[in-house]
């Protein structure tokens, strides 16, 4: 039996946490988890129904690492961990120093940015750096994560390992009427059609300020259509809102948080996630969540879309940054029901192996039992 910790920072609701934390055999594993939050948390409340063993270390930010790193060494030396698991950059700079100070001789973080920092804020490369240096086993999302662990941060590629997102992936087309019905109530009120769905933050290099101009000129055909932000908050706000603001309020609605994300999903006729290059989105989950709900979709390659995604069979792909290209594929897909049917059929048969939940649980735990 081996003590697993995971260490995770600033998270307040996480299903793949949770999915993880159930999954992982109870017969070979005992899992622990420490959270660095300011608070209560929607995580930390379902771990303790569950009977997992939690500790909360307040965080409200990078001010509090040096405390924080002394209260997790103290935690780990007590539960006498085997492993420790750190997941998002806060997480890593407390978590695996401090697993080092108190000897677990494994320490494995997973890589969940890609070039995020190499593009927008350089100077945090040299925290990957240390972070890197201080795990002995990385687990890239991708293989563009995995590239750039490799190639631009000369990471050796004997301690990455490749572990792909998983998803009950059936579960998520098979949302329950009554909870779609409500959201439809919720969030369409004035029953508009087609539906274009967006779930990102409002982040630049997600590439929303492309999409908007697309439904801007889809509403010439279609003016009771509406567009769907989800997950609508992020440094890009400003710019975001600008754009929306020509656009006729009762077209449009954002959502900043919604729980039941997958039962979201079914009220889209199109999804749309455009990140502006091949390498700035480490995984997109969306990406597989939007085909596993039958939603007909339009993308861009980045991240994994890189390894698994191809145009006209199981999406359609368009360029970066190409507002009409978004608009000519959208309508595409409205206009032509055999596409429809193809891209769905075509999307769901693409990621029915390859992102299993039951293939990352099994991954995770062959790494923690090496």
């Amino acid at each position: 039996m081996k003590n697993v910790t995971y260490i995770i920072s600033n998270i307040h609701k996480s299903l793949a946490f949770e999915w993880i934390a159930e999954g992982l055999d109870p017969k070979k594993f005992t899992v622990s988890f420490i959270l660095l939050n300011p608070g209560d948390s929607e995580l930390e409340t379902f771990l303790r129904k569950n009977h997992f063993r939690v500790e909360r270390v307040r965080y409200t930010g990078k001010k509090n690492i040096p405390k924080a790193v002394l209260k997790v060494y103290r935690i780990l030396k007590r539960q006498k961990c085997d492993v420790v698991h750190t997941h998002l950059f806060d997480a890593n700079m407390v978590g695996l120093p401090a697993a080092k100070l108190a000897g677990v001789k494994k320490r494995v973080h997973t890589r969940h940015h890609s070039s995020y920092h190499h593009e927008y804020h350089p100077k945090a490369v040299r925290y990957d750096r240390y972070i890197n240096r201080w795990s002995t086993h990385i687990i890239a999302i991708s293989e563009i994560v995995k590239k750039i662990l490799v190639e631009k941060e000369n990471v050796d590629p004997k301690k990455v390992r490749l572990v792909y997102h998983g998803f009950p992936l059936n579960s998520i087309y098979n949302q329950p009427e009554n909870e779609v019905s409500e959201l439809k109530k919720k969030y369409n009120p004035y029953s508009g059609r087609p539906v274009i769905g967006v779930i990102s933050r409002y982040t630049h290099w997600k590439g929303i300020q492309y999409i908007i101009p697309a439904f801007k000129e889809l509403l010439k055909k279609h003016p009771d259509a509406l567009l769907i932000l989800a997950n609508a908050n992020g440094e890009y706000s400003q710019e975001i809102k600008k754009q929306l603001h020509d656009l006729p309020h009762r077209n449009f609605t954002e959502i900043e948080f919604e729980h039941n994300i997958f039962a979201l999903y079914k009220l889209f006729d199109v999804f749309v996630h455009v990140p502006i290059n091949q390498q700035v989105e480490a995984f997109g989950q969306v990406y597989v969540e939007a085909l596993a709900a039958h939603v007909p979709s339009v993308f861009t390659l980045s991240g994994i879309a890189n390894e698994f995604i191809e145009h006209g069979s199981n999406a359609l792909v368009v360029n970066y940054g190409d507002s009409s290209a978004i608009y000519d594929a959208i309508d595409k897909i409205l206009n032509d029901d055999n596409l429809k049917k193809t891209l769905v059929m075509n999307g769901v048969a693409s990621i029915q192996e390859k992102f299993e939940l039951k293939k990352m649980i099994s991954s995770l735990e062959n790494i923690y039992a090496e």
